[in-house]
Protein backbone atom coordinates (compact mmCIF):
# COMPACT_ATOMS: atom_id res chain seq x y z
CA UNK A 1 0.00 0.00 0.00
CA UNK A 2 2.78 2.38 0.98
CA UNK A 3 4.79 1.55 -2.16
CA UNK A 4 1.74 2.13 -4.37
CA UNK A 5 1.05 5.50 -2.70
CA UNK A 6 4.69 6.48 -3.10
CA UNK A 7 4.54 5.75 -6.80
CA UNK A 8 1.50 7.99 -7.24
CA UNK A 9 3.21 10.73 -5.22
CA UNK A 10 6.29 10.57 -7.44
CA UNK A 11 4.05 10.89 -10.51
CA UNK A 12 2.01 13.79 -9.11
CA UNK A 13 4.90 15.89 -7.75
CA UNK A 14 6.22 17.01 -11.16
CA UNK A 15 2.69 17.89 -12.23
CA UNK A 16 2.12 19.94 -9.07
CA UNK A 17 5.31 21.93 -9.68
CA UNK A 18 4.39 22.41 -13.33
CA UNK A 19 0.87 23.72 -12.65
CA UNK A 20 1.93 27.26 -11.63
CA UNK A 21 3.95 27.58 -14.83
CA UNK A 22 1.08 26.26 -16.94
CA UNK A 23 -1.45 28.48 -15.22
CA UNK A 24 0.70 31.61 -15.48
CA UNK A 25 -0.66 33.96 -18.11
CA UNK A 26 1.63 36.05 -20.34
CA UNK A 27 0.43 39.29 -18.69
CA UNK A 28 3.78 40.52 -17.37
CA UNK A 29 4.70 44.17 -17.77
CA UNK A 30 8.28 45.23 -18.51
CA UNK A 31 9.72 48.74 -18.65
CA UNK A 32 12.96 49.39 -20.53
CA UNK A 33 14.92 52.64 -20.56
CA UNK A 34 17.82 53.89 -22.64
CA UNK A 35 19.53 57.27 -22.59
CA UNK A 36 22.31 58.80 -24.63
CA UNK A 37 24.48 61.91 -24.30
CA UNK A 38 26.70 63.01 -27.18
CA UNK A 39 28.53 66.08 -28.37
CA UNK A 40 30.93 67.63 -30.81
CA UNK A 41 33.42 70.48 -30.70
CA UNK A 42 35.44 71.84 -33.65
CA UNK A 43 37.58 74.94 -34.09
CA UNK A 44 39.63 76.47 -36.85
CA UNK A 45 37.81 77.11 -40.13
CA UNK A 46 34.45 76.89 -38.37
CA UNK A 47 33.99 77.11 -34.61
CA UNK A 48 31.17 74.76 -33.70
CA UNK A 49 29.74 73.20 -30.56
CA UNK A 50 26.93 70.67 -30.55
CA UNK A 51 25.17 68.88 -27.70
CA UNK A 52 22.57 66.16 -28.16
CA UNK A 53 20.67 63.92 -25.79
CA UNK A 54 18.11 61.22 -26.53
CA UNK A 55 15.97 59.14 -24.17
CA UNK A 56 13.45 56.36 -24.66
CA UNK A 57 11.12 54.41 -22.39
CA UNK A 58 9.38 51.28 -23.68
CA UNK A 59 6.44 49.64 -21.94
CA UNK A 60 6.01 45.97 -22.92
CA UNK A 61 2.74 44.29 -21.94
CA UNK A 62 2.30 40.54 -22.31
CA UNK A 63 3.40 38.87 -25.53
CA UNK A 64 1.94 41.20 -28.14
CA UNK A 65 1.87 44.86 -27.06
CA UNK A 66 4.52 47.56 -26.77
CA UNK A 67 4.46 51.33 -26.27
CA UNK A 68 7.79 53.13 -26.76
CA UNK A 69 8.06 56.85 -26.00
CA UNK A 70 11.18 58.61 -27.31
CA UNK A 71 12.45 62.16 -27.01
CA UNK A 72 15.56 64.02 -28.13
CA UNK A 73 17.05 67.50 -27.82
CA UNK A 74 19.86 69.03 -29.90
CA UNK A 75 21.59 72.34 -29.21
CA UNK A 76 24.29 73.73 -31.48
CA UNK A 77 26.23 76.96 -32.10
CA UNK A 78 28.40 78.07 -35.00
CA UNK A 79 30.75 81.04 -34.54
CA UNK A 80 29.04 81.57 -31.14
CA UNK A 81 25.65 82.05 -32.78
CA UNK A 82 22.72 79.72 -32.12
CA UNK A 83 22.03 77.60 -35.19
CA UNK A 84 20.41 74.44 -33.95
CA UNK A 85 17.78 73.92 -31.28
CA UNK A 86 15.76 70.85 -32.11
CA UNK A 87 13.08 69.08 -30.06
CA UNK A 88 11.53 65.77 -31.02
CA UNK A 89 8.99 63.70 -29.07
CA UNK A 90 7.08 60.71 -30.40
CA UNK A 91 5.32 57.55 -29.34
CA UNK A 92 4.69 54.48 -31.50
CA UNK A 93 2.45 51.96 -29.71
CA UNK A 94 2.32 48.67 -31.57
CA UNK A 95 0.84 45.19 -31.69
CA UNK A 96 2.91 42.28 -32.97
CA UNK A 97 2.26 38.65 -33.71
CA UNK A 98 4.93 36.60 -35.42
CA UNK A 99 6.45 38.74 -38.15
CA UNK A 100 3.44 41.08 -38.41
CA UNK A 101 3.33 44.51 -36.76
CA UNK A 102 0.68 47.21 -36.56
CA UNK A 103 1.75 50.68 -35.41
CA UNK A 104 0.14 53.87 -34.25
CA UNK A 105 2.16 57.09 -34.07
CA UNK A 106 1.91 60.45 -32.38
CA UNK A 107 4.65 63.05 -32.66
CA UNK A 108 5.71 66.59 -31.81
CA UNK A 109 8.68 68.52 -33.25
CA UNK A 110 10.36 71.92 -33.10
CA UNK A 111 13.33 72.93 -35.27
CA UNK A 112 15.17 76.24 -35.29
CA UNK A 113 17.34 75.05 -38.18
CA UNK A 114 14.35 74.39 -40.46
CA UNK A 115 12.21 77.23 -39.12
CA UNK A 116 9.56 74.97 -37.57
CA UNK A 117 7.80 76.49 -34.57
CA UNK A 118 5.75 73.33 -33.97
CA UNK A 119 4.75 70.22 -35.88
CA UNK A 120 2.16 67.58 -34.91
CA UNK A 121 1.76 64.11 -36.41
CA UNK A 122 -0.84 61.35 -36.07
CA UNK A 123 -0.94 58.14 -38.04
CA UNK A 124 -1.17 54.36 -38.23
CA UNK A 125 -0.15 51.48 -40.46
CA UNK A 126 1.29 47.96 -40.79
CA UNK A 127 4.82 46.62 -40.61
CA UNK A 128 6.71 43.40 -41.19
CA UNK A 129 9.83 42.00 -39.51
CA UNK A 130 11.81 40.03 -42.09
CA UNK A 131 14.25 38.86 -39.43
CA UNK A 132 14.36 39.05 -35.63
CA UNK A 133 16.16 37.05 -32.94
CA UNK A 134 16.69 36.96 -29.18
CA UNK A 135 19.93 38.99 -29.47
CA UNK A 136 18.01 42.04 -30.70
CA UNK A 137 19.11 41.72 -34.31
CA UNK A 138 16.35 42.81 -36.67
CA UNK A 139 15.44 43.82 -40.20
CA UNK A 140 11.97 45.38 -40.42
CA UNK A 141 9.90 47.62 -42.70
CA UNK A 142 6.77 49.61 -41.87
CA UNK A 143 4.45 51.81 -43.93
CA UNK A 144 2.20 54.33 -42.18
CA UNK A 145 -0.26 56.99 -43.27
CA UNK A 146 0.32 60.30 -41.46
CA UNK A 147 -1.68 63.47 -40.98
CA UNK A 148 0.72 66.31 -40.30
CA UNK A 149 0.21 69.97 -39.26
CA UNK A 150 3.23 72.30 -39.34
CA UNK A 151 3.44 75.87 -38.05
CA UNK A 152 6.51 77.77 -39.25
CA UNK A 153 8.40 80.58 -37.52
CA UNK A 154 7.53 83.00 -40.34
CA UNK A 155 3.81 82.70 -39.47
CA UNK A 156 2.84 80.36 -42.29
CA UNK A 157 1.38 76.90 -41.76
CA UNK A 158 0.24 73.88 -43.72
CA UNK A 159 -1.49 70.56 -43.18
CA UNK A 160 -0.64 67.56 -45.37
CA UNK A 161 -1.14 63.81 -45.54
CA UNK A 162 2.06 61.80 -45.91
CA UNK A 163 3.12 58.24 -46.49
CA UNK A 164 5.88 57.20 -44.09
CA UNK A 165 8.10 54.26 -45.06
CA UNK A 166 10.62 53.14 -42.44
CA UNK A 167 13.50 50.69 -42.78
CA UNK A 168 14.98 49.53 -39.48
CA UNK A 169 18.16 47.44 -39.20
CA UNK A 170 19.78 46.31 -35.94
CA UNK A 171 22.83 44.07 -35.70
CA UNK A 172 25.09 42.99 -32.85
CA UNK A 173 28.38 41.12 -32.77
CA UNK A 174 30.12 40.51 -29.47
CA UNK A 175 30.56 43.98 -27.87
CA UNK A 176 29.50 45.95 -30.96
CA UNK A 177 25.93 47.00 -31.79
CA UNK A 178 24.82 48.78 -34.95
CA UNK A 179 21.35 50.28 -35.39
CA UNK A 180 20.10 52.23 -38.39
CA UNK A 181 16.68 53.73 -39.10
CA UNK A 182 15.73 55.45 -42.38
CA UNK A 183 12.49 57.33 -43.13
CA UNK A 184 11.09 58.42 -46.50
CA UNK A 185 7.96 60.57 -46.19
CA UNK A 186 6.41 62.03 -49.36
CA UNK A 187 3.34 64.23 -49.50
CA UNK A 188 0.51 62.10 -50.90
CA UNK A 189 -0.80 64.99 -53.00
CA UNK A 190 2.62 66.07 -54.33
CA UNK A 191 5.45 63.53 -54.37
CA UNK A 192 8.00 66.27 -55.14
CA UNK A 193 7.36 67.44 -51.57
CA UNK A 194 9.13 64.90 -49.39
CA UNK A 195 11.25 64.44 -46.30
CA UNK A 196 14.13 62.01 -45.69
CA UNK A 197 15.83 61.27 -42.38
CA UNK A 198 18.44 58.78 -41.28
CA UNK A 199 19.84 57.85 -37.87
CA UNK A 200 22.71 55.39 -37.39
CA UNK A 201 24.42 54.50 -34.12
CA UNK A 202 27.45 52.28 -33.55
CA UNK A 203 27.92 51.30 -29.90
CA UNK A 204 30.92 49.72 -28.17
CA UNK A 205 29.51 48.07 -25.07
CA UNK A 206 31.72 47.84 -21.98
CA UNK A 207 29.02 46.40 -19.71
CA UNK A 208 25.48 45.15 -20.42
CA UNK A 209 24.24 48.66 -19.54
CA UNK A 210 26.99 51.09 -20.49
CA UNK A 211 28.41 51.86 -23.95
CA UNK A 212 30.39 54.43 -25.91
CA UNK A 213 28.52 55.48 -29.06
CA UNK A 214 29.13 57.16 -32.38
CA UNK A 215 26.01 58.62 -34.02
CA UNK A 216 25.32 59.86 -37.55
CA UNK A 217 22.13 61.80 -38.27
CA UNK A 218 20.87 63.29 -41.52
CA UNK A 219 17.65 65.16 -42.33
CA UNK A 220 16.38 66.67 -45.58
CA UNK A 221 13.15 68.57 -46.10
CA UNK A 222 12.56 70.31 -49.40
CA UNK A 223 9.78 72.72 -48.39
CA UNK A 224 10.75 75.05 -45.56
CA UNK A 225 10.77 78.85 -45.07
CA UNK A 226 13.14 80.83 -47.29
CA UNK A 227 16.59 81.33 -45.82
CA UNK A 228 16.54 78.13 -43.78
CA UNK A 229 18.74 75.11 -44.47
CA UNK A 230 16.94 72.22 -46.15
CA UNK A 231 19.33 69.57 -44.87
CA UNK A 232 21.51 68.93 -41.84
CA UNK A 233 24.19 66.37 -41.00
CA UNK A 234 25.65 65.64 -37.56
CA UNK A 235 28.32 63.20 -36.43
CA UNK A 236 28.68 62.94 -32.63
CA UNK A 237 30.49 60.85 -30.02
CA UNK A 238 28.92 60.08 -26.66
CA UNK A 239 27.91 57.60 -23.99
CA UNK A 240 24.75 55.55 -23.53
CA UNK A 241 23.02 53.78 -20.65
CA UNK A 242 20.23 51.21 -20.95
CA UNK A 243 18.32 48.75 -18.79
CA UNK A 244 17.35 45.19 -19.68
Amino acid sequence: MFVSSLRWLLVLLPLLFALPALAQKPDTTLIRYSGQLSGQYTSGGVNRTLFATAHSVTLLRGLHFGAPVAGSFTFGKQERRLREREWLLNTTPYYWKGHFRFYGIGGYERSNLRGIDSRYQLGAGPGWAFYQDSLGREVAVSNLLLREATYFQDGSSRTVSRNSTRLKVAYSYRVFTLSATTFYQPNLQDFSDYRVSQLSTLALRFTPRFAVTGTYTYTFENRIPEGKSRDNTNVTIGVAYSTK
